[in-house]
């Protein structure tokens, strides 16, 4: 993926597809230290009855769409609970991971789910920043979480996903990214 000066017009969030795996996979090896294993996105997408799988995809042509994000939910009881969410490093600061993440809660609270919970390495401050926003509160911590370099994990919760809430989240994800 090439590096660009301002984004393409449009951004759209929808269902990821099998067509989508190439793409999602490359934005997780390039996001992360440890990416999901090469067949962690297939199981999601065709063996996981509790995981919301989305992408945002920029619009470039009729028939050119790139995948520049990616998001996983799965849905536990009452619970949406963010396995990954990840936006290739080209396309970042453009309000797509917000765009993407509302989206996505939108569709986790119309499966049921009344609060949302997640971990995140306790030195990725923009990511926690981003789930600050969105009403996110630190619970807990999880020591050496990650096996690659042993950083703790933070534990964030956001509980009341009531009415309030789904009304600024469907503001929040009809937000256009493009700028300029």
């Amino acid at each position: 993926m090439n590096q660009v000066s301002k984004p393409p017009a449009t951004v759209s969030i929808r269902y990821m597809r099998l067509s989508d795996l190439e793409q999602v996979q490359a934005i997780d090896r390039i996001s992360f230290s440890l990416p999901w294993p090469s067949n962690a996105f297939h199981y999601e997408l065709m063996e996981n009855k509790n995981s919301l799988p989305m992408i945002a995809e920029f619009d470039q042509s009729n028939e050119n769409k790139l995948v520049v994000a990616t998001i996983i939910l799965w849905i536990v009881m009452d619970e949406a609970h963010i396995a990954t969410l990840a936006v290739h490093p080209d396309y970042r600061r453009l309000g797509i991971a917000q765009k993407l993440l509302a989206t996505a809660l939108l569709e986790a609270i119309q499966k049921g789910a009344h609060q949302a919970t997640l971990e995140v390495r306790s030195g990725n401050q923009e990511a926690q920043s981003l789930y600050h926003r969105f009403g996110f509160k630190i619970v807990g911590r999880r020591p050496r979480y990650y096996k690659d370099n042993y950083e703790d994990a933070v534990i964030m919760t956001r509980n009341d996903m009531g009415q309030q809430y789904r009304d600024w989240l469907q503001i929040t994800a009809q937000i256009s990214t493009a700028r300029g």
